[in-house]
């Protein structure tokens, strides 16, 4: 699997949906495919993990909020 690097949540899902967009084309390149699923399992990883760590942030803001008041 390809490193990761870090990459923005919005860079990452816009990336994704340009190669779900190719995908939708029908295009035929079988080994241009097996890249753009491969590179669209990272960015979705990558997505979901952000979004993971967005959820716990907000978790914590609301709780640190919570017991001041």
């Amino acid at each position: 699997m390809a490193t990761k690097t870090k990459i923005n949540f919005q860079k990452a899902f816009e990336e994704l949906e340009s190669i779900t967009e190719w995908f939708e084309k029908g295009e035929v390149d079988l080994d241009e495919g097996l890249k753009k699923f491969e590179r669209g399992l990272e960015l979705a990883g990558t997505c979901k993990e952000k979004l993971s760590e967005f959820e716990n942030k907000v978790k914590e803001i609301k709780a640190k909020y919570e017991t001041d008041i």
